[in-house]
């Protein structure tokens, strides 16, 4: 647990389906409590239904401020929930994201599908080229996301992923850890930016 108890703002991806794996469903709710006692707030997609739904409850439960943010098409669809201290309904996913993105002082990817890999690429995109500089990570339960970090190994083995890039990725399968390690690398202000050019392909040694 760090001594650090400034609160920051943790911004989670994660499903708004339950799975067929109950561990996801306990993973999100112990990453719930433990943000909050890793003295986080959520900020989150705003959904009251699968992970979204445990790791919003539990969160609040043991403390956190959460906000959600969501669009109007979503809050029906994914049950917006109203126990939020924030539900921000927004007009796109465009906007959803920016928000949540602007919000964070780092970033976690819990299990999910097309939409929560959509929004990592996205997020670990934004570091790569400079958009911001705060901490990405993968909290991979019962390695689901072993296929999606080999992806990016077999990206780096073939000339189309810079190392770099890769290893800004933090990948932990116990939850604490993973906050611990996010925790370590928020910055002041998000920290310095750095040369995209270390980072993009085109300017690495298969470009």
């Amino acid at each position: 647990m760090p001594s650090d108890t400034t609160r920051r703002l943790l911004t989670v991806y994660c499903a708004s389906a339950r799975g067929l794996d109950s561990r996801h469903l306990d993973a999100a709710r112990d990453f719930g409590r433990l943000l909050a006692e890793h003295s986080f707030d959520l900020v989150y997609g705003g959904g009251g239904i699968g992970l979204m739904g445990e790791l919003a409850r539990s969160a609040k439960n043991s403390g956190a401020r959460v906000t959600g943010i969501i669009t109007e098409q979503f809050v029906t669809l994914e049950q917006g929930w109203d126990g939020c201290d924030e539900l921000i309904v927004v007009d796109s996913m465009r906007e959803r994201k920016k928000q949540m993105e602007e919000r964070a002082d780092a970033f976690a990817i819990l299990p999910g599908g097309l939409g929560t890999c959509e929004e990592f690429f996205e997020t670990l995109v934004g570091r790569v080229i400079g958009r911001h500089a705060k901490p990405l990570g993968i909290l991979n339960v019962n390695r689901f996301f072993d296929p999606l970090l080999a992806l990016l190994s077999h990206g780096v083995e073939s000339g189309f992923v810079r190392s770099a890039a890769r290893d800004l990725v933090i990948s932990a399968v116990d939850a604490g850890a993973l906050l611990d390690a996010l925790r370590a690398e928020i910055t002041p202000n998000g920290g310095p930016s750095h040369d995209p050019r270390a980072m993009l392909p085109m300017h690495g040694p298969h470009g």
